[in-house]
């Protein structure tokens, strides 16, 4: 798809690149859409790209930082190499911008490196009574300018007075004074007849040699101060309007409360090349000055050591001094370029800033071969957001048809924000697609790299164009963090450092149009369901104090993100001079998702007690920031905020926070990093945690996670506890089912239930005394795995089946025994194998635990295991309530009807026994100790209690199930019976009897306790042998009788004898 929109966007968002991928033979050309040639070189780490659009250096960044790669940097042998091969290829000998890697900021630097040596003057610290007094007659002064170079000693942190002039008739007539911050900085101020002027101008407190100037006119009461010829300070007004009286006494390194004495507040340090003229130095003589530059205005006084007189503490000393401009009339600071080649090394030079040059951008391989795919696939196949761009591209087409390097106008980067946030609304269904997301990217930080100078110029926008600019800019820039975009942004991370490219585009918008936004309001908001923008303005004054922002109310989350500045803070602003105070707030509550979960963030664990493992850093919270402006100028401050912890607690799990903030410093090839420098942990509570930093930026809170863990103490403790547990009830499972089959318990469905609860418990924990050995071999560890998950999930399936077994006896069930059966064989068995089985098809590969053999609980494997437990206790948890309640129902009308009177007396032992009996029997086949588990991260005591409770399972099935079994005993005591019987027919010897052919009379007969008479036995003749002897145990007779009878026919008639007697030798 062509067209003008969708051609300008992509080349202007986008950098379009040669068809073919260049290669070491030679640098490939392609020319754009606006005769623009762009020639790319790869080596094997680098792809160098030379840009012939001639820009400033600011604009060379801002090309660069679009195409997220940089100006190449010539602080390696490769890369000058590389360098010069792209510049000797194409024939190229005009100077390049090129990037001084000892100016990481981009700032200036000076034309030439010279040094001169200087005589100082040296205040020491240990004596504060040193002072130099300048000789000479100061006439009345309209105009003054007064430069001096000084080197603060980095262990003095006392207000100290650089110089101070005091006229007979006023005191403090012209002073500067510094002081140092919280920071480390060196804080200036101007003391202007009697007025003391804010600490706002700053160098840092390094130990280097800095020059300062400060200058004052009594026409127009201004005033400034420059810094290493930067002017840092500047204001206009005092108490009154005249000129500086004559004939004072200037002197340095002391403030004179009287004149010329009662020296107070010195300073410690060196002191040289002071000079003073009784004009208004402009911004370029400060600038040649600094640069050691010899100035042709006629001075008041030059510095010489002949017309200083100085205390006896203060000693001449020898200072070197950078001075890049010695011997020339006049030089501007310069960037640097790259002139050319000699002799194979890099010919580098400095040129004034703004004059327009080609200029090289270097980034990695990966990430230029990354974007020209997206390039080539965006060109080919346009996404639905560029589509819809083209439908809404009539009135922007001239504007998209600019060059593409830099964005030459508000109008146009006001023009492609709508364009883009209207197409968004449009698309939102569709979503945006990876090359869309680096599109935008790109606009915002073009967008947000409008030159200030063009916001000067600006006259006829009003203050709802610019309201309307900074909402359409936090629109696109919603839309591409948008939580939505969670995977494309892992998709892009080769491209883009990562989302906080896009927070540090706001604030570099935010902070350049807040003087524009806040014209005729104190307070701006814009409010979008990923971003909160908040600025508020106020005039300083005593009592000021700073508002509190908060990001906007969640469902999920009742406490707000919440961040200010110390009042105490906005204080000292007031009591520094400053008039206005201006704060830009913003919460991000999207970026949490969008950052690599698996990504550990690296930090030193905070609990070091063993209690728990250490596990990893994560982003725990929203990100939310804080600019202050003192009258629109970035100043440092101290905040304090609170924000909620944005992640699911786990069970066993622990999170420990940390205070943090984004360093765009730390790495800079990625975009930044995590730092904790400056800020620590106020309190704790529960899912949330305030925080106190010494700076402004962008804040969150990192959670640093941890599981439980147990001393190796008590983990050898416990090891063994399960091990002899799990031994002892296994053998009670053993004892328990060979009971069952041996001694002939009548089946039914309840014995059967439980055959199989036993042989599957008893299984489950064979496999659990064996993992520990299994471990050591990995398909072992994971065959283990999977049985063990079998033979555990088979046990709690049979134990449901125990809970729906006992309610088909408290609630009548009508369902024939075979039938339920078969239904209690597929939950017990097939249930199971069904769960487990889809477990291992669906996450094999993250089935098993890394460090011992069973589920991971990592992952959300360990739910096919967790889920099913905690329903089968839920549904026996019921199944006891109601059998409880139905027992305490019994219990009651069993009282009442065997003692009414004594029924209200028995009632409570009844109710509690009651309660207590089926509790105690159904708990080991219900499995409802495992709810002791789901404690055991609280507290060790409740691990040896769990393991108690399941280890011995087995043992207490045993107990309650066998031994005191009223089937099983009666089975066995039938046993007894029978054996006892069987021995007393071995050592009697019973008579043979006839059975009768019609119906006997039996006669019963207690025989006298002695041997059988001879005569019985032959009185049974040949017939003997069809004799039967019956033995009866009769209860009556005493435990060591049994009667025996013989059956046999008598003479004559059928007639049954029976013949008792007792067995002799038994």
């Amino acid at each position: 798809m062509t067209g003008a929109l969708l051609t300008g966007l992509i080349l202007f968002l986008l950098e379009v690149v040669c068809e073919s991928e260049p290669t070491h033979s030679g640098p490939k050309t392609m020319e754009d859409a606006h005769g623009q040639h762009k020639l790319v070189h790869l080596t094997s780490t680098w792809a160098f790209q030379l840009v012939n659009d001639s820009l400033s250096f600011s604009g060379a960044e801002s090309f660069c930082r679009g195409q997220f790669s940089s100006l190449v940097m010539l602080d390696q042998s490769e890369d000058w190499e590389e360098a010069l091969r792209l510049l000797r290829q194409i024939g190229l000998r005009s100077p390049v911008w090129v990037k001084d890697h000892s100016r990481t900021d981009s700032k200036p630097v000076a034309l030439s490196r010279q040094y001169l040596k200087f005589s100082a003057m040296n205040f020491p610290k240990d004596s504060h009574e040193g002072f130099v007094h300048v000789n000479m007659s100061f006439p009345t002064l309209s105009s003054v300018s007064v430069c001096v170079r000084v080197q603060w000693d980095p262990l003095w942190n006392e207000v100290s007075t650089i110089f101070s002039y005091a006229a007979p008739v006023f005191t403090n007539e012209f002073q500067l004074r510094g002081q140092v911050d919280a920071q480390g900085r060196i804080l200036l101020a101007l003391i202007i007849h009697g007025k003391h002027l804010p600490y706002k101008a700053s160098f840092p407190n390094d130990g280097a040699w800095h020059h300062i100037c400060v200058t004052w006119r009594r026409s127009s009461n201004h005033w400034a101060i420059y810094v290493d010829g930067d002017r840092r300070d500047t204001g206009s007004g005092t108490d009154t309007s005249r000129d500086i009286y004559g004939d004072g006494i200037l002197i340095l390194g002391q403030d004179q409360d009287s004149f010329g004495g009662n020296f107070t507040e010195p300073f410690v340090g060196n002191i040289t090349d002071l000079n003073i003229w009784n004009i208004t130095l402009e911004t370029r003589h400060v600038r040649a000055l600094n640069a050691c530059s010899p100035m042709t205005q006629e001075t008041l006084f030059k510095w010489n050591l002949e017309l200083l007189r100085r205390h006896a503490v203060v000693k001449d000393v020898e200072a070197i001094l950078f001075c890049p401009a010695v011997n020339q009339q006049m030089e501007l600071q310069g960037c640097r370029t790259l002139q050319g080649w000699a002799d194979k090394l890099p010919q580098l030079s400095l040129t004034d800033c703004s004059d327009p040059l080609p200029f090289i951008c270097r980034s990695s391989k990966e990430r230029y071969l990354k974007m020209k795919q997206m390039s080539e696939a965006q060109s080919s196949h346009p996404t639905a957001f560029m589509n819809q761009l083209m439908k809404l591209s009539n009135n922007s087409q001239p504007v998209l048809g600019q060059q593409p390097s830099v964005l030459s106008s508000l109008d146009q980067a006001s023009t492609l924000l709508d364009v883009s946030a209207q197409a968004l609304e449009v698309t939102q269904q569709e979503g945006l697609q990876p090359a869309d997301m680096v599109s935008l990217i790109q606009l915002l930080s073009l967008a947000a790299d409008v030159p200030a100078q063009l916001l000067n110029q600006v006259t006829n926008q009003s203050q709802g164009d610019f309201q309307e600019l900074s909402q359409n800019f936090i629109s696109v820039a919603d839309g591409v963090i948008s939580e939505d975009n969670a995977l494309k942004w892992q998709i892009i991370k080769e491209v883009v450092n990562g989302p906080m490219d896009v927070v540090k585009s706001i604030d570099r918008m935010v902070t350049s149009l807040s003087p524009r936004l806040m014209a005729e309001t104190n307070h701006l908001t814009i409010h979008s369901p990923n971003i909160k923008l908040q600025v508020q303005q106020q005039r300083l004054q005593e009592g000021s104090k700073g508002p509190l922002f908060c990001g906007p109310e969640t469902e999920e989350h009742t406490s707000l993100d919440c961040i200010s500045v110390p009042h105490q803070k906005i204080q000292d602003l007031h009591n520094n001079g400053f008039q206005k105070l201006t704060l830009v707030n913003t919460w991000y509550g999207s970026l949490r998702p969008l950052f690599n979960p698996e990504e550990n963030i690296t930090m030193e664990p905070t609990v070091t007690d063993g209690s728990q493992r250490y596990v990893g850093t994560v982003l725990g919270s929203s990100v939310i920031s804080t600019t202050v402006l003192g009258d629109d100028q970035p100043v440092s401050m101290a905040v304090r905020f609170q924000l909620q912890h944005r992640v699911q607690n786990h069970a066993g799990t622990m999170y420990d926070p940390v205070c943090a903030f984004w360093d765009f410093d730390l790495i800079p090839d990625a975009g930044g990093w995590w730092n904790t420098k400056g800020c620590e942990v106020v309190s704790k509570q529960y899912g949330s945690t305030v925080c106190y930093c010494n700076h402004t930026t962008n804040f969150a809170l990192l959670l640093q996670v941890y599981e439980t863990q147990l001393s190796p103490e008590n983990e050898k403790a416990l090891q063994v506890l399960t091990f002899i547990g799990c031994g002892v009830s296994m053998c009670g499972l053993l004892f328990t089912f060979i009971l069952f089959i041996a001694v002939g318990v009548p089946k039914s469905d309840r014995t059967t239930v439980h055959k199989n609860l036993i042989v599957a418990l008893g299984v489950a924990e064979l496999l659990l005394m064996c993992s520990d050995w299994a471990s050591e071999n990995e398909v072992a560890c994971f065959l283990v795995t999977a049985l063990l998950h079998l033979f555990f999930m088979a046990s709690f399936s049979w134990m449901l089946v125990e809970g729906l077994l006992l309610w088909s006896k408290v609630v009548s069930v009508n369902i024939s025994e075979d039938r339920r059966m078969k239904l209690y064989y597929i939950i017990g068995w097939g249930l199971p194998v069904l769960i487990v089985g889809v477990t291992l098809a669906i996450s094999a590969d993250k089935y098993k635990a890394d460090d011992h053999c069973w589920l991971s609980v990592k992952t959300d494997t360990i739910w096919a295991f967790v889920g099913p437990v905690v329903f089968v206790l839920a549904v026996n948890a019921v199944v006891l309530c109601r059998v409880v309640m139905v027992t305490v129902s019994s219990a009651r009308r069993r009282s009442k009807m065997l003692s009414p009177s004594s029924a209200s007396k028995m009632q409570t032992f009844d109710l509690t026994w009651a309660v207590t009996r089926p509790v105690l029997i159904l708990l080991p086949v219900l499995g409802l100790t495992w709810l002791c588990g789901v404690l055991v991260h609280l507290s060790v005591v409740v691990a040896y209690v769990f393991i108690a409770l399941n280890s011995f399972q087995g043992l207490y099935i045993f107990l309650v199930y066998a031994v005191y079994n009223s089937e099983v005993r009666n089975a066995i005591k039938r046993i007894k019976e029978k054996r006892k019987a069987l021995s007393f027919t071995n050592c009697s010897q019973p008579t043979s009897f006839l059975p009768s052919q019609r119906a006997p009379i039996t006669s019963w007969g207690r025989s006298p306790l002695a041997p059988s008479s001879p005569e019985t036995s032959e009185t049974s003749g040949p017939s003997s042998s069809t004799s039967t002897s019956l033995v009866i145990k009769n209860e009556s007779f005493r435990k060591e009788s049994f009667v025996s009878f013989s059956l046999r026919p008598a003479s004559g008639n059928q007639v049954v004898q029976l013949t008792g007697f007792k067995p002799s030798g038994c």
